[in-house]
């Protein structure tokens, strides 16, 4: 099978003035299958985040190269950027800072069907569909992102990143700030949806006991690197590296 993300050589170094460089993100090189969950786990300042926004474009790379569906997407720009983001969605650890608190729900989940030149009529009953298939009431798409709770919103977040129909969802510590039952809700979402739409998923989490539970492969990194990878349940259960069981032991 071919990889739908394919990651080469990916460094991301950060320069202040005055300051020394950091390589947040140090030569990574990994791919993630269609209809597969990847994990990637480490703690803070891992550089886990940093690789999300670098496949996702937020952020530029320094050196290195990744492709979606085979295609290079690296330098990419304007409209052909915009093209890639059909492909790629992304879901925030903060979803109420991810929408724009001047606009509802609605107006955020639709945006990129209005991009796409969807009309009116049309955008409102496929917003309304996103919804309930997050499990929110049609209602909600009139409520601003400051009167619903946090798991609503995040929900609201995922009709958001459904609404084009991408083959790979990125999860950025999307269930960290959430209580724990609202965040066993959240995944049981993100499985159905998964098993519904073959979606593949790259889940960036420092829970892991979350990631052996919803993930089929993990990456361990530390320092911008990473230490160990394999499938997610031999990685948390029989860690070789010396970091990966420093992290188990932290949560036990």
């Amino acid at each position: 099978m071919e990889p739908l993300l394919e990651v080469k050589n990916l460094t991301k170094v950060f320069k202040k003035k005055g300051q020394e460089t950091l390589s947040a993100v140090d030569h990574l090189n990994f791919c993630l299958y269609p209809g597969e969950t990847l994990g990637i786990v480490g703690e803070s300042g891992s550089g886990k985040s940093t690789v999300a926004r670098a496949v996702t474009r937020l952020l530029p790379v320094t050196e290195g190269k990744i492709y979606l569906e085979g295609r290079e997407i690296t330098g990419l720009k304007g409209r052909k950027l915009a093209d890639i983001y059909r492909g790629i969605q992304m879901v925030f650890q903060s979803p109420a800072g991810s929408f724009d608190p001047r606009r509802t729900l609605g107006d955020g989940i639709g945006e990129s069907l209005k991009n796409s030149g969807m009309g009116k009529a049309e955008r409102k009953q496929r917003v309304a569909e996103l919804l309930r298939r997050c499990g929110l009431p049609e209602e909600y798409g009139r409520r601003y992102p400051h009167e619903v709770s946090g798991g609503e919103c995040q929900r609201a977040a995922i009709a958001r990143a459904l609404a084009i129909r991408p083959k790979l969802l990125i999860c950025d510590e999307a269930t960290s700030a959430l209580d724990v039952t609202v965040q066993k809700q959240i995944l049981e979402l993100l499985a159905e949806i998964k098993k519904e739409e073959g979606m593949a998923y790259l889940f960036i989490c420092h829970d892991l006991a979350l990631v052996q539970q919803f993930c089929d492969r993990v990456l361990v990194m530390e320092n911008g690197k990473i230490v160990e990878e394999g499938p997610a349940g031999e990685v948390i259960l029989r860690p070789k590296a010396a970091y990966t069981r420093r992290l188990l032991e932290s949560v036990l």
